[in-house]
This record gives C-alpha cells, sequence and structure tokens, in this order.
C-alpha cells in the first residue's frame, strides 16, 4: 500500500493550476474536432481524465496516445478521457484530429477560457478528476507513462475519494 500511497502523491505541480487540487472541477462545454458538444458535467459520476494540448506540442502528442491506451484499458470500467486543444487556430487542431484519430474526444478551445479556467500554464497538462465532480491529481509533464497516473487513474475508478 506505501506504494500506491507514494505514486498518489507523485507529481505534484507548482503554480496556479495546483491550487485546483481538492475544488470542483469547472464545467464547460466545447465542440469536439470530430463530433457533436461536449459538457463536462454530463460525466458526473465517471472518473475523468481531463489533457490540455496543441497540435504544434510533440510532448503533447505522444501523451494523447498514452492516453488513448488507457482509455481503452478503463473505460469497460467508467473511464472517460477528454481533450482539450489549446491552439490559436482551431483549424490546426481539426487538422490534427482527422490525422491521429483517438477514442475520445478532441475538443476545440481557441479563446483557451476552459484553459483559463484550469490555470494551464503549459502543455502538456493533464487533470484527474473524481467521480464527484473534484480535481484530484494535476501533472504538467507528459508523463502519462509513469505508474503514478496508472495508481491515481485506479485510485479514482475505486472511488477512494467518496466521489458522490
Amino acid at each position: 500500500m506505501l506504494g500506491v500511497t507514494t505514486a498518489l502523491r507523485a507529481a505534484m505541480p507548482s503554480g496556479a493550476a495546483a491550487g485546483s487540487i481538492g475544488h470542483a472541477a469547472p464545467d464547460f462545454a466545447l465542440p469536439a474536432a470530430l463530433g457533436s458538444n461536449v459538457r463536462l458535467s454530463e460525466y458526473r459520476g465517471q472518473p475523468v481524465v481531463l489533457s490540455f494540448w496543441s497540435s504544434r506540442c510533440s510532448l503533447c502528442a505522444r501523451q494523447l496516445a498514452t492516453l488513448d491506451r488507457y482509455y481503452g484499458t478503463y473505460r469497460s470500467s467508467g473511464l472517460i478521457v477528454l481533450a482539450v486543444s489549446v491552439d490559436d487556430d482551431a483549424q490546426h487542431a481539426q487538422d490534427y484530429a482527422h490525422a491521429h484519430v483517438t477514442a475520445f474526444p478532441l475538443l476545440l478551445d481557441p479563446a483557451k477560457t476552459v484553459g483559463r479556467a484550469y490555470g494551464i500554464e503549459r502543455l502538456p497538462t493533464t487533470v484527474l478528476i473524481d467521480r464527484g465532480g473534484v480535481v484530484r491529481f494535476l501533472h504538467s509533464d507528459d508523463g502519462a507513462g509513469d505508474e503514478s497516473y496508472v495508481a491515481q487513474i485506479r485510485a479514482l475508478l475505486d472511488d477512494k475519494f467518496g466521489g458522490l
């Protein structure tokens, strides 16, 4: 159990985004690059991985590919993955979405309103939200392949936070 506890505390970021840990995740509605609009609050009751990315960020591309694998593994357990593009030009994000299809929605936020609401300062940044809509973990890196991510996702799936 000590290993899981250590992993759950790993990657605590500094900066504005870190202040969101333990607080309600800001709700939003954004259009998907491929598909319809998505509203975060529609997924209340399910753990959500929210990743902020840009089509011009090579680290983000690796992050999205890793999250796609996690989604394939854990979606049957209720995991939701949403990825928010902060590209200035929505067309760049749409072109990326057509060229790099994921099993989860790639959302468009060219005005960066959602990125500002979450205090995103660097890319990629990943926010892990519990079933009750509370931000539990935040990573400002491309380390989704790190075992701490898996431990944190499993903690959210096991509802170790009393999310509802």
